[in-house]
């Protein structure tokens, strides 16, 4: 069996456009040739490859033709650049969680781009879930907190973010006047980024305090700091962000111990001087910038 490139491509290009209207307008062809083609694909291989639904999203089946897509027309890119074609441009698509993405992430994505044709597909998501759109074929390369590697990939170890729980001392005043004691944490309003962030809970567990108090869900990295330093609750900051208002008083620390969260760079585990020109930049600035990992971690 083999599978036209054409077919696949048209696959890729639905999930990343959501629908067919919006891929035929990116393909330069009709909706109905779109239609036709994901036909032709599924009889060929006699399986389902795409759930059309709002988003279009791809069956495991269609992840793994999206996947041999996106690889196809990175090795293409590569040969072209090879063979002196400079205007060969790419997408490369990559996931990287938030705190990173603003704070060090685009540093070196930048530096690439002034050495190579190439542009950037971002996806934001926890560094808990990130590892999962690599196991899709949504991305090529992500910043993830997982160290096993996912099947058909490679991983190196990057640092650990160090997240510190602090607050605004008007805050502390008004809340834990009385220190932390459950019943204080109990009512004191907690900033969290979304509803699958735990490191608010995590460093209340270790504090051996109860999870629950008033929570503000406020999913952007620089507005879950603003919120911090506006006191409309405690969170758990990096030091990126903290460190300037720790040293002119505006954050105090509310004591206990940080919160390391390691992160590391899993890619394809495919032989492309793009990729590894890209994982080359995000390695070296990740080392430099995040704290040290402990041996194994």
């Amino acid at each position: 069996m083999r599978i036209p490139f054409e077919l696949a491509e048209t696959l890729a290009v639905i999930v990343d456009e959501g629908t067919l209207d919006a891929a035929a307008r990116r393909l330069h062809v009709t909706p109905s040739a779109v239609s036709q083609r994901v036909k032709a694909l599924e009889e060929q291989l006699g399986q389902v490859v795409l759930i059309r639904a709002k988003p279009a999203r791809a069956t495991p089946t269609g992840d793994a033709i999206v996947r041999l897509a996106r690889q196809l027309a990175l090795l293409e890119h590569d040969a072209l650049a090879g063979l002196g074609d400079d205007a060969a441009r790419t997408s490369i698509p990559l996931a990287v969680n938030a705190d990173s993405l603003t704070t060090w992430f685009l540093d070196p994505l930048a530096r690439l781009m002034q050495r190579h044709p190439v542009v950037f597909d971002l996806h934001r998501d926890d560094q808990d879930f990130t590892a999962g759109l690599l196991e899709s074929g949504a991305v090529m390369g992500a910043v993830t907190s997982r160290s096993q590697p996912v099947a058909g990939c490679r991983v190196e170890p990057l640092g650990a973010m160090r997240y510190e729980a602090v607050a605004t001392p008007g805050y502390v005043q008004t809340w834990l006047s009385d220190g932390l004691t459950s019943e204080a944490m109990a009512e004191a309003p907690v900033v969290y980024f979304d509803r699958r962030d735990e490191l608010q809970s995590t460093w209340l567990r270790t504090q051996g305090l109860a999870a629950a108090a008033p929570r503000q869900y406020i999913p952007a990295s620089s507005d879950f700091a603003r919120a911090v330093f506006l006191g409309m609750g405690w969170g758990l900051l990096p030091g990126f962000q903290s460190d300037e208002g720790l040293a002119d008083g505006s954050l105090v620390r509310l004591g206990g111990e940080p919160v390391d969260v390691p992160l590391h760079w899993q890619q394809w585990n495919l032989r492309s001087p793009l990729l590894d020109a890209v994982a080359a930049e995000v390695i070296s600035e990740g080392r430099r910038v995040l704290r040290r990992l402990p041996a194994g971690g």
